[in-house]
């Protein structure tokens, strides 16, 4: 059954944003906004350390968290853990959406409305997998869940390091690794699975493209979109990390992507969140 219900009408988005943060429950996450949500008291700046999860879903430390590799797609029961945690990654995606919301309140309405849309979308990729999860007879929390993307939330000290990290270094990678599940789905006979993956990665499309679109308006004007990027990134993250084993050329075409950013992405070696190289 959808998980997805509606709030009252009317709700501030801040109110809302909120709620998705500080939510304890998963019917309370993926709870989309009210079609005539308002943006009239963004209210001061709230940056919250980590979300509220429910008992099943708190976030766990990276070792206790064990994902199969993408040939996993050829057992069920491995299978259920990689789609366990493509949920968690979407989860903590729309998370950080609505802690954007809040951290940045005073950004334009069109920024902030696009915020808003790839929240949704997140929300929407998350029960896509969740769907996938539940008919191989698996439910979120089954196994521990990682905070990858809330780690970084302290190198997001602007809008355009959220961009950076978050659109053009997580989606950005996401191109590749959507395009490598969902392949490895079919090749195992499973098109239902593959056709949500493939759903995923056409909408990361335009948030990858989302994020770009703002970094050119943002960025030092010397400096080039692909500068900008490899400038705020921190360590561990590196442009590296934007990448898969095999490189989605097309994706970024279609994101809008210029030819000197995606050049020098492809020259780039793919590398596991732990600073290795991918096998």
């Amino acid at each position: 059954m959808r998980l997805f219900l509606r709030y009252s009408v009317g709700m501030q988005l801040r109110s809302y944003a909120e709620s998705i943060v500080m939510a304890t429950s998963l019917e309370q996450k993926l709870r989309p906004p009210p079609a005539d949500w308002v943006d009239t008291e963004p209210g001061q700046a709230l940056r919250i350390a980590q979300p509220m999860r429910p008992a099943e879903l708190q976030i766990a430390e990276a070792r206790a968290v064990k994902v199969p590799p993408v040939k996993g797609m050829q057992d069920i029961s491995q299978r259920r853990r990689i789609l366990h945690a493509l949920a968690n990654h979407e989860l903590q995606a729309a998370e950080l959406f609505a802690w954007m919301l809040l951290a940045f309140p005073d950004e334009p309405a069109s920024f902030r409305r696009g915020l808003l849309s790839i929240l949704v979308e997140e929300q929407e990729h998350c029960q896509l997998y969740l769907d996938r999860l539940a008919a191989f007879g698996g439910s979120f929390g089954d196994y521990p869940v990682t905070g990858h993307f809330w780690n970084h939330i302290d190198g997001v000290k602007t809008p355009l390091d959220f961009l950076c990290i978050m659109g053009l270094t997580f989606e950005n990678a996401n191109l590749d690794f959507a395009a490598e599940y969902a392949q490895a789905a079919r090749d195992v006979g499973d098109e239902e699975t593959a056709i949500a993956i493939d759903k995923v990665h056409e909408e990361e499309i335009r948030h990858v493209a989302f994020a770009y679109r703002w970094i050119q308006k943002w960025k030092p004007e010397q400096q080039s979109v692909w500068q900008c990027f490899e400038n705020t990134l921190q360590f561990p993250l590196a442009p590296s990390r934007a990448r898969g084993k095999t490189m989605d050329r097309a994706a970024r075409e279609q994101a809008g992507l210029d030819s000197d950013f995606i050049d020098r992405l492809e020259q780039e070696t793919s590398t596991r969140p732990n600073g290795r190289k991918r096998e």
